[in-house]
């Protein structure tokens, strides 16, 4: 397997959106901001879950903000410990000193010099300027324990930094996708690509930080490559400023999601696409454009969301009448025909569907017949609701051949993948694999179909 992109990243535990829980060794109980953020960082909790999080926002390998379960950042309010401030830089930054290398305990040190300690259970304060051994009376010891973590190409960049993350992401870019790899896809049977890109291509090469310039270029040589081999490109916008859904693959810095909130948002993010499109309009390989990938609800409204389609559709249409406008359904609770109202007064408008049988316990138990079963009864049904004579088309726009069955074999696999190519294959615009190359095996659509599971 070859390293990870975050392998060489310096202190790479402590990355943005990494969640941190931290045990006082004294009251033997969690730290936690009461009511989840708006008063005071108290250290009385039993059991670490969300308010006992505490979300990191790296500024350098070694200094810190905590953000806490309501968004607000730590700080203090005289001595005492509090999460009160929604702007990051009125909070306190951090540093975080370990006993040693691999042990779990450490102190936390404020930016003021001093360490927090855990006084009792209701009362956290940064007021310790010596301390010695780390022994199990000592207020100012945690035990720190590391939750959830996001690896993001925000997560990359920030976290190697500005004087290394543009060489990295250079490396990545011209060795991760290359030009064997269209000529690998054309000759597979496949004849489209969908390529997933950030706001920040629009301000490429010197985007806002942490970002670093050059996906313009890598997305150039892939138009001048899918013109070689005769593959048509579907731009899709997969993250958008201030992140759509909160994901790292829509580069949220944190887990939050702040997409759509405002006109000036909703703005900057159709000026985007007015610069693809306009970019890539007279290429033969412009095929569509996504508006946005899997906006979530309900943090994305209908509303907001309908209003961004509008004008980012006018936007594709002011360079070009031939590229089709791929409209993404919203992720979680959302009628799978919210979009039609709107898509119908559009041409050549499509509807996108994801579709796994993952992210979801109903399919924690599955055997591989229940699965597959899934597929022909569940998923089948799902698409032909969305498939109308008259309306957009359908396009599934992500699926992978893998699954929660533990032990399956070859065979397993192919039966999975075939039933998913012949439901998935009525979605009258197509479907694409997520993904074509991953370092895990089932979901690079290149080792599958290397390794006889998937035939096209």
């Amino acid at each position: 397997m070859k390293p990870s992109l975050f392998d060489g990243i310096p202190n790479k535990d402590f990355l943005d959106g990494t969640g941190l829980q931290f045990k006082s060794v004294t009251t033997r109980k969690y730290l936690c901001a009461e009511s989840g953020g708006g008063t005071i960082i108290v250290a009385n909790r039993t059991a670490a879950s969300g308010w006992e999080t505490f979300s990191l926002w790296r500024l350098n390998k070694d200094t810190f903000r905590f953000r806490v379960f309501n968004k607000q950042f730590v700080g203090l309010d005289g001595i005492n410990v509090v999460a009160v401030s929604n702007i990051s830089t009125d909070s306190l930054t951090f540093h975080v000193v370990k006993e040693s290398g691999n042990s779990s305990r450490v102190r936390i040190k404020a930016s003021n010099g001093y360490f927090l300690q855990a006084k009792t259970e209701d009362l956290v304060t940064a007021d310790v300027s010596e301390v010695k051994g780390w022994g199990d009376d000592d207020p100012s010891v945690f035990v720190m324990t590391i939750g959830g973590r996001m690896q993001g190409e925000f997560q990359v960049t920030n976290g190697y930094g500005p004087s290394k993350a543009p060489q990295v992401m250079k490396e990545h870019w011209s060795t991760f996708i290359v030009e064997d790899d269209f000529k690998f896809i054309a000759s597979n049977g496949l004849n489209a690509v969908r390529i997933p890109i950030g706001w920040w291509i629009a301000s490429d090469p010197t985007p806002p930080p942490p970002y670093v310039g050059g996906s313009l270029n890598a997305l150039d040589k892939a138009f001048l490559w899918a013109q070689k081999y005769g593959l048509k490109i579907i731009l899709d916008l997969h993250a958008a400023p201030g992140s759509q859904n909160g994901f790292e693959h829509s580069s949220s810095r944190d887990g939050s999601q702040e997409w759509g909130k405002t006109d000036e948002n909703i703005q900057q993010t159709v000026q985007v696409i007015d610069f693809l499109t306009a970019r890539y309009a007279k290429s033969p390989s412009l095929y569509a454009v996504e508006l946005i990938n899997e906006p979530l609800s309900p943090g994305v409204t209908l509303e907001s969301l309908s209003k961004y389609y509008k004008a980012g559709y006018e936007a594709v249409r002011r360079h070009s009448s031939t590229a089709y406008v791929v409209l993404s359904n919203r992720l979680g609770p959302s009628n799978p025909r919210e979009l039609f109202p709107l898509a119908n007064g559009f041409t050549r408008s499509v509807i996108d569907v994801h579709y796994y049988n993952l992210f979801q316990d109903v399919f924690n138990d599955m055997n591989v017949q229940q699965n597959i079963d899934f597929i022909n009864n569940n998923r089948s049904s799902q698409l032909s609701f969305v498939t109308t004579s008259n309306g957009p088309l359908t396009f599934v726009g992500e699926w992978v051949a893998e699954w929660q069955v533990k032990g399956a074999t070859k065979e397993d696999y192919q039966r999975f993948a075939r039933a998913q190519l012949d439901v998935f294959g009525r979605a009258t615009f197509g479907w694409a694999y997520w993904a074509f190359k991953n370092v895990n095996n089932h979901w690079s659509l290149e080792w599958m179909i290397k390794n006889g599971y998937i035939n096209l």
